[in-house]
């Protein structure tokens, strides 16, 4: 079965339709820096909480998901098991934290306690990681778009960008939120209708799904074995808790959604909804994924040779699937990549207004001069993010990059945040140190893996796993900086006593 034009007139519809969406809150969004970046505090729990989910899923998450539990098991779920913790976290301490600043910004928090000099690192950190992230998924969206309708790569990329740039620029976060949650909705339903069409699709019936798939162990959640070389079930999951601890605790993507509610309650219910729907979802890929090896070991000459992991998925998407249901698929993944771009677009243009030019601004910015950075900051970034996903093209191995690259950026965020929970005052030179040390570390480790025999820096290479990174970095900077802060301590209370 290939793609017809029913399936072309579903998906159209999809993108035409988010497009008039979201430039349905032009209006609304104009009136000031507030409602472009927070909506003045008005939208329902409900669709922030869909927006965060949305956000959680890209379009990595929709293929590679499947893609993953094609080729092993169940283990890229254990990533899931710790976001109750992480969102609990978050409900607790930092959506109220968050709340009580009265500041759009994440990085707020640190200027207090740290000084100017730690905002503008992380703020910087995070556009950075933005831009990469944008120019990474517009480019992995546009692989299996290219595969499924034979279109064009770089055509994809720059017409994927400026399409969701325009409705982001027109309809500030409002837009983003109503968006999102329309494409998250659409993301489950057609997930549902792909499980639910390769489950009654088995020869035999639903039960061979599971014997071949128990036969080949692939519900199997990864070895629970200590080794810290190896993706097991802990690795994963310690890395799972630090990353979301990350996402839901000082990522202004989520730290923006949390102002965008009319109450702190709301906020908090928005954030567990979102997050927690994210676990059933993430397993229901998994399960796509474990559907389809059982679907094409059963019929061993249904899948091309040369079709393997992440292609399988796509591949069943146009060859597997009834008319009209492809065409809901492939929006879904557009639906997926669409909501994590303008999500990225959105908080970037707000982190350049809020943390960089009204620093600089000191005797403030009218209406229009705060719209005027807004629009420009959201057109810069989109524009930079399609030509970086232009040269992602050239790239080998983009998630990997992508992954390494996010290590680097955003390594030393989350122990600045836990360093200023734990200590009331700080000083500055034991928290420079303790991040300049971090990132080195950061570095050391997402570097390591790309260092081959012959280099006289192999034999200090990491042995350890590449998702220990971020473990590793946030715990040698929040440990660095607490014992310089005990020193500092020690030395003051000494001169005194002294004196």
């Amino acid at each position: 079965m290939e793609i017809t034009w029913l399936d072309y007139v579903v998906f159209f519809a999809f993108v035409l339709g988010i497009a008039v969406l979201g430039c349905s809150f032009y209006a609304q969004s104009r009136k000031g820096a507030s409602a472009f970046t927070r909506a003045d505090g008005s939208l329902p729990a409900w669709a922030v909480g869909m927006s965060i989910f949305a956000t959680f899923v890209s379009s990595i998450s929709f293929l590679g998901l499947p893609g993953d539990a094609y080729l092993k098991n169940w283990n890229p779920f254990v990533f899931s098991l710790s976001i109750p913790l992480a969102s609990w976290l978050a409900a607790k301490i930092f959506i109220p934290l968050y709340r009580s600043q009265h500041s759009v910004s994440a990085y707020h928090y640190l200027e207090v306690k740290f000084g100017y000099w730690a905002r503008a690192y992380v703020a910087a950190c995070y556009l950075l990681t933005q831009l990469a992230r944008t120019g990474s998924i517009l480019f992995l969206l546009a692989l299996p778009l290219n595969f499924m309708f034979g279109w064009d790569v770089p055509t994809i990329i720059v017409c994927t960008g400026v399409f969701t740039l325009c409705y982001t620029l027109l309809g500030g976060i409002a837009a983003v939120i109503w968006t999102d949650a329309i494409q998250g909705l659409v993301l489950i339903v057609g997930a549902l209708a792909c499980a639910v069409m390769l489950t009654f699709s088995m020869p035999e019936g639903p039960s061979q799904l599971f014997e071949i798939a128990s036969a080949h162990h692939k519900f199997s959640l990864g070895s629970f074995s200590l080794s810290l070389s190896e993706p097991t079930f802990w690795v994963i999951f310690i890395y799972g808790l630090f990353v979301n601890v990350q996402n839901y605790g000082i990522d202004q993507n989520y730290v923006q959604r949390y102002l965008t509610t009319r109450s702190t309650r709301e906020a908090i219910q928005s954030t567990l909804f979102g997050s927690l729907l994210y676990i059933p979802v993430s397993l229901l890929f998994v399960y796509i994924g474990t559907a389809l090896f059982a679907y094409y070991t059963a019929q061993p000459g249904a899948l091309p040779e040369g079709i393997s992991g992440d292609r399988v998925f796509p591949y069943f998407i146009v060859h597997g699937l009834p008319t009209g249901v492809t065409g809901l698929l492939i929006a879904s993944i557009f639906a997926a990549g669409m909501s994590t771009i303008s999500t990225s677009i959105n908080s970037g243009a707000t982190v350049v207004l809020v943390d960089f030019v009204q620093h600089f601004h000191k005797e403030g910015l009218s209406r229009r001069q705060s719209m005027a950075v807004l629009y420009g900051a959201s057109l810069g970034i989109g524009i930079i993010g399609v030509l970086v996903g232009l040269l992602m093209m050239g790239v080998e191995g983009v998630l990997t990059a992508w992954w390494k690259l996010a290590s680097i950026f955003s390594g030393g965020m989350l122990g600045l945040f836990l360093l200023g929970l734990v200590f009331r005052t700080t000083r500055r030179v034991p928290m420079i140190l303790a991040t300049v040390i971090g990132v080195l570390v950061i570095m050391w480790m997402s570097l390591s893996p790309v260092l081959n025999q012959g280099s006289p820096f192999y034999v200090f290479r990491s042995t350890w796993h590449t998702n220990l990174t971020i473990v590793v970095g946030t715990t040698v900077i929040f440990l660095v900086g607490f014992l310089g802060m005990l020193l500092s301590k020690q030395n003051r209370r000494s001169g005194e006593e002294t004196v």
